[in-house]
């Protein structure tokens, strides 16, 4: 765990932008149920959190990506938009911003903003669970000619332990490269130590990671 995965798991926990089921699981858009909600749009009320989250953001870029490989970033609707207005700011790049869909109104237009053909976009995003919506994301994205060649987010649903990398591996069939701050292996090694959430708790979710598709199902909540 780098210093700064574990930093943003730290940050992630004490702003309880994590949450655990008391009685009721929670419902992501895709349908699965799961044990826990992480809600990164949380760390945008906290100006420290948010500025070291936004600034490890930019580092990355400059470091992994290289800001000469990117010529706009995008941010997904909605949570992905101020992420990604803060990372082309430090950057020092273009930024639009893109829909789930083209809007039913005015221009029916799914991105906001100037995007050439044959550009390479840099998705920035608050998480990724499955990369399906990143993918619906990339089509507004080639249907102006362009191409999403990176997407970067502050957590990831995957865990190296387990060998579940769902949204990275769906995303590289596309071509794809996908970085992180933090997954959920930098979580699982702070929480419990820290009290966070119970050791029951973190098994759940462990048991979730598993089997993400089948866990509701399992447990009885369908």
């Amino acid at each position: 765990m780098s210093e700064v995965s574990k930093k943003v798991a730290e940050m992630l926990l004490s702003t309880e932008s994590i949450q655990v089921y008391q009685d009721k699981p929670f419902v992501f858009v895709s349908g699965r149920i799961s044990p826990v909600y992480i809600d990164c749009r949380k760390l945008l009320s906290f100006p420290a959190e948010r500025e070291y989250i936004v600034t490890a953001l930019a580092k990355m870029v400059e470091t992994d990506i290289g800001v000469e490989n990117i010529d706009v970033v995008a941010g997904g609707e909605t949570a992905g938009i101020p992420y990604a207005s803060f990372v082309a700011h430090i950057i020092k790049k273009p930024m639009i911003y893109v829909r789930k869909q083209p809007k039913g109104y005015g221009g029916t237009k799914q991105i906001e903003g100037i995007l050439n053909a044959g550009k390479k976009v840099l998705l920035v995003e608050d998480l990724i669970t499955d990369g399906l919506s990143k993918l619906r994301f990339n089509i507004g994205i080639r249907g102006a000619g362009a191409k999403m060649t990176r997407c970067l987010c502050v957590f990831d649903y995957a865990s190296d332990r387990l060998n579940q990398h769902e949204g990275k591996d769906n995303l590289a069939k596309n071509d794809i490269v996908l970085h992180v701050l933090a997954n959920w292996d930098d979580v699982l090694d702070t929480g419990p130590g820290k009290s966070y959430f119970t050791d029951d708790a973190s098994n759940q979710i462990i048991d979730f990671l598993k089997d993400p598709e089948n866990w509701g199902r399992k447990m009885g909540f369908v």
